[in-house]
């Protein structure tokens, strides 16, 4: 079946529904995520799945090895503020859509940079960790797992990408502490790669993903590569939520 093309910009989940645009600069895709604080409901994560799917669609569609990565970034002073706690405790399926939409971008076929505006809280968090590159703006903004505090569970596929990406000493801060990260503590905890001002951020997100971006030449190799580093977290973000013996958030 032929590739169709889809027209850039693209509003998703619907020119009604403009939670967030899907655009193209040369290699690079920039997903903007612009809904508010950016909270996750099952539509948002479906419709992040969808331009994901977009983007990989197009990578697979080249007929040669070809560079290309993927910036997502938020708006105003967040990046995103995690789950929508309500739409979650009344709709449990919704977890199902954000671990698929973790595990999906964890594994992703090109190279992906989260260029964090402000604040990445607890489910926004995990977005960022679920990229393979992040870069912080220094002025506001803060890291933060703060389930401690709010006394909500994580699921294990959640605690296996925090396992994955943090040291001992930062999943112990992160988890146990709820403690806030800024720009310069998460730059040292390796949580970021990068910190810059806010006016410098697209920027600097830009010329990291274009660093990166011909490592997509190796095609499905560079996401073969990805799910080996991740075996055990990917298994455990596969876990289907009504596996577990709660579902309360």
């Amino acid at each position: 079946m032929a590739h169709q093309e889809v027209a850039l910009p693209l509003a998703l989940p619907s020119t009604e529904k403009h939670y967030m645009t899907l655009s193209r600069e040369g290699p690079l895709f920039i997903l903007h995520l612009h809904n508010k604080d950016n909270r996750f409901t099952t539509e948002v994560c479906k419709a992040i799945i969808h331009a994901l799917q977009v983007v990989e669609d197009t990578f697979l569609a080249q007929k040669e090895p070809t560079e290309m990565a993927l910036i997502t970034v938020g708006d105003g002073k967040f990046f995103s503020n995690g789950l929508d706690v309500a739409h979650a405790r009344e709709y449990i399926p919704f977890m199902d859509s954000y671990l698929t939409m973790l595990k999906k971008l964890l594994t992703f076929t090109i190279p992906t940079v989260a260029a964090l505006n402000g604040h990445a809280f607890a489910g926004g968090c995990m977005l960022a960790l679920a990229h393979d590159y992040r870069v912080m703006r220094t002025e506001r903004g803060f890291m933060c797992m703060n389930e401690i505090d709010i006394k909500a569970p994580l699921h294990p596929g959640m605690n296996a990408l925090l396992r994955y990406k943090t040291t001992p000493k930062t999943l112990r801060a992160l988890v146990l502490q709820g403690y806030r990260f800024n720009s310069d503590e998460a730059l040292a905890a390796d949580l970021v790669d990068e910190i810059c001002p806010e006016k410098e951020l697209m920027a600097t997100a830009k010329k990291l993903a274009l660093k990166w971006a011909p490592k997509a030449k190796a095609g499905i190799v560079y996401r073969q590569l990805k799910e080996e580093l991740s075996t055990d977290t990917i298994r455990l973000l596969s876990v289907p939520y009504n596996r577990l013996e709660s579902s309360r958030l």
